[in-house]
């Protein structure tokens, strides 16, 4: 079988969830089928083949196009529906690791992944750009499209179901997957890669960990507050300093605002964009991760934060019970008082401590990329 893969997502300078899914499930995939054919397609008005991965596999190709994005997206895509990507690459089956603007025949069998429902759900979190891209991307009837939708979550399948009318058996929830390089890295055979990322990331001795893209959704203004209560109501945990990493996505002016009226703001440490590669070392530092999330269509860090053996608190909000559950501290994400308890009972609480880092630990072992791929191929099959 010959199978086309849309991998425009792959072309993002800085990865974050869905091109880190991208590149991870294909790496599996292409190290796990050595039958079925793959074509990979991207289109970039400008030359950034060096930056693209690279798949050496004999049975893997990347074709790519060279019009102006906005050209190729809006008006070849969306409006002329040409040229049908499926029929251009040649294939039987096209797969869209996520949502996107996409023209394909009605010969091709079409199979695409969807993350989360956050803009459908949460409208007033996003930016009234990307509102409208989403309105222009017409979520409903794209999906309509679709012979197979997965769904990384028993919650992201729901909404499908209940948010665009989609028939429960056409989605197939197959969760993502937690790479092996997410360990614990805190020994003493890491010790000069610990001091590399300290200095770094000008990390403190002890840390409150936040990682993610800085945007509302991901409530790190509620994050911030809940430090500054601790802080206020413990003043024994002074020497624990917050840590909030990531780059700035849109709407992030609020999270300044918050950094900018706590009266612990020169505790608070932004260290921007952090590299894949650098994450499970900042995780196995920190003291603790905190994800209070208000809507994940699955979340990463928490997992991630876990594997590393970094006890985690998380939010009672969308997938994250059903992912990481009693392997967290669960939190209502309106609720910075709750967050604050969570957060120095964490620190100060020896025993409740070690049980969550154990559970977390073993919650995150089950998610693997080895069964994400085995899952997604039975569906191409």
């Amino acid at each position: 079988m010959k199978i086309g893969i849309d991998i425009r997502t792959l072309m993002d300078t800085h990865y974050s969830g869905v091109s880190e899914y991208t590149n991870n499930l294909l790496r599996e995939l292409f190290g796990l089928d050595r039958k079925n054919q793959y074509k990979l397609f991207y289109n970039s008005g400008r030359d950034i083949e060096a930056r693209m991965p690279r798949f050496r596999e004999a049975n893997v190709e990347t074709i790519y196009t060279r019009y102006p994005n906005k050209l190729f997206n809006n008006i070849m895509q969306r409006i002329a529906a040409r040229p049908k990507l499926d029929r251009l690459l040649g294939v039987d089956l096209f797969f869209m690791p996520n949502i996107g603007f996409v023209s394909l025949s009605e010969k091709a069998k079409k199979v695409i992944t969807i993350h989360d429902l956050s803009f459908l759900r949460y409208p007033d979190f996003y930016s009234w750009k990307r509102r409208l891209w989403h309105d222009i991307i017409n979520i409903k009837g794209l999906l309509k499209k679709f012979d197979r939708i997965i769904a990384i979550s028993e919650n992201t399948k729901q909404d499908i179901v209940e948010l665009c009318g989609i028939p429960e058996d056409k989605v197939s929830v197959i969760y993502s997957g937690i790479g092996d390089e997410y360990q614990n890295r805190s020994g003493s055979r890491d010790e000069k890669e610990l001091k590399r990322i300290k200095s770094k990331y000008q990390l403190p001795e002890k840390f409150i960990l936040s990682l993610s893209t800085l945007e509302p959704r991901k409530n790190i203004d509620g994050v911030i507050q809940a430090y500054t209560l601790m802080r206020q109501g413990n003043r024994g945990l002074g020497d624990h300093k917050l840590v909030i990493a990531g780059a700035k996505g849109w709407r992030y002016q609020g999270i300044i605002e918050a950094w900018r009226k706590s009266e612990f703001k020169n505790d608070i440490i932004f260290t921007g964009y952090v590299e894949s590669g650098d994450k499970p070392i900042i995780y196995s530092m920190a003291g603790v991760f905190v994800y209070p999330s208000f809507y994940e269509g699955f979340g990463f860090p928490p997992l991630e934060a876990a594997a590393c053996c970094c006890p985690v608190i998380t939010s009672t909000a969308a997938s994250l019970p059903e992912l990481i559950g009693s392997g967290s501290i669960q939190v209502d994400p309106y609720n910075t008082r709750e967050i604050s308890q969570a957060l120095e009972a964490m620190l100060t609480e020896r025993e409740l401590r070690d049980s969550h880092i154990e559970a977390g630990k073993k919650t995150a072992a089950r998610f693997t990329w080895q069964k994400t791929a085995e899952n997604v191929l039975r569906i191409f099959n």
